[in-house]
């Protein structure tokens, strides 16, 4: 089922080696063509043009785009009693780990007189996407909400699609599972708008009656191309945390790991779609027939069996076979996983090596899945390599670091010159006089043009 792709013996550089990975097609661009008009329609249309989106897309047109505060109590009375115990673990291991995430207010006393302190203000007001496709989420509602909160976040907001086969008396509203999560964590802000009409909405604002959505400045959370491309398109308008693309999961195998535990950890990220990622790197023929076997029975198996079967034979999974460790590290530093599980002898000592990976998932034990769900860290992570170069959602993700500077006139006199000289070298004679107006001229500096100012 998963195709082999062997490096044993090759010497690759490292543009030959990002060639050569598999990843899946996700043209972002192309995208953008559907995407555009919609933005413009919201853009123009409000809520109006909304509802037509939410019936084309999602089948069922909303009544009202917001919430009800009574709904979104209604669907957590009706929460199943174990799945909430389990989203109330969830929600409080995860505000345990993005606790530690807040940074305080740093000073530095740069020389006598003179500070730059860095503040960190969290973002105004903030869009949280929580998609609901072929599987619900509630699970992407706590890994959003929770760093924005721990954050300081004042003013945030859910949008999650419309479901058509929801209860009567939740018609037109989000999954009751996503509302339920949204009560628990004490959002009272969600709308029942998805896609990128949502992301839209949540750029430019709308009005529907008596409910204001007031844009946003910054819009996070995972979705499909579309989101991917409504992102990109209203970049700049509003900040994005990532243009998540097609899951996937990496795993650093060698003769030690157990078959089935690898076999079960790529089928359980092909179930997600069929453009989902698993990567298999070992340097261990035997394991690599044993996990393809075992991968062979458990898909044929699964419940979602023909999406998890498409995954794992498209061009963006495989088995790939390294000469050993070394060369494996490298090749998983190469493709960047959005998630990368270490099954080796000694796990700990290969995970501290590797550089580029979303989240790490260290010995036989710490599976993707708990990281889903429970491991109290964040699954928004970056996917298509672009753990190169970002990290996955986090209170710094809803933070900006604001620098303040205070000086006095002492300690800005003693670096003039410099700023004059900096000045001049650049041909910006305007930002020399700027100092020289306040501290008069320092040794060594010409007057400028029209004289000393007083």
């Amino acid at each position: 089922m998963m195709r082999r792709l062997d490096l044993r013996g090759r010497s690759l550089s490292l543009r030959d080696l990002r060639e050569s990975l598999p990843r899946a097609e996700f043209d972002v661009d192309a995208a953008l063509h559907d995407v555009a008009p919609i933005g413009e329609a919201v853009r123009v249309g409000g809520a109006a043009a909304l509802r037509d989106l939410c019936e084309r897309f999602d089948g069922v047109r909303p009544g009202r785009l917001r919430v009800p505060a009574d709904v979104l109590a209604l669907a957590l009375n009706r929460l199943d009693p174990d799945v909430r115990a389990a989203l109330e673990v969830a929600i409080a291991r995860a505000r345990v780990v993005h606790a530690d995430q807040v940074r305080a207010d740093t000073t530095t006393r740069v020389t006598a007189g003179g500070t730059v302190t860095e503040r960190w203000i969290p973002v105004d007001r903030v869009g949280l996407y929580v998609p609901a496709g072929r599987a619900v989420y509630p699970s992407s509602v706590v890994m959003n909400v929770v760093p924005a909160q721990a954050a300081g976040v004042s003013s945030l907001a859910v949008a999650s699609p419309p479901q058509k086969d929801n209860p009567a008396d939740l018609a037109g509203y989000p999954h009751p599972t996503i509302l339920a999560a949204c009560a628990l964590l004490g959002v009272e802000e969600v709308y029942a708008v998805g896609g990128a009409q949502a992301i839209a909405a949540f750029a430019y604002g709308f009005v529907d009656d008596d409910d204001v959505c007031e844009p946003v400045s910054l819009v996070t959370g995972p979705g499909n191309i579309y989101v991917a491309a409504a992102k990109r398109l209203l970049k700049g308008r509003i900040g994005i945390d990532a243009e998540a693309g097609p899951t996937e999961i990496a795993v650093l195998a060698d003769a030690t790991a157990d078959p089935e535990h690898v076999a079960a950890d790529l089928i359980s990220q092909a179930e997600h779609d069929p453009l989902a990622a698993s990567v298999l790197v070992t340097d261990s023929p035997a394991l690599a027939d044993a996990v393809a076997l075992a991968v062979s029975r458990r898909a044929a198996a699964t419940k979602h069996s023909e999406r998890v079967q498409e995954a794992l034979a498209g061009s963006q999974s495989a088995i790939v076979l390294v000469d050993d460790l070394d060369q494996g590290i490298a090749v998983v530093d190469a493709y960047a996983a959005e998630h990368l599980e270490i099954q080796t002898a000694d796990a700990d000592a290969v995970a501290d090596r590797v550089r580029n990976a979303g989240a790490i998932f260290v010995g036989a034990h710490s599976p993707v899945s708990l990281g889903d769900y429970a491991a109290g860290s964040n699954h928004v992570l970056p996917t298509g390599g672009c753990a190169l170069h970002s990290g996955g959602l986090s209170v710094q993700s809803f933070l900006r670091g604001i620098h303040v500077v205070r000086y006095d006139r002492e300690a800005l006199a003693e670096v003039a010159g410099h700023i004059v000289t900096l000045a001049d070298a650049e041909d910006l004679p305007a930002h020399g006089e700027a100092i020289l107006a306040r501290v008069g001229q320092p040794a060594g500096v010409s007057a400028p043009a029209g004289g000393t100012p007083a």
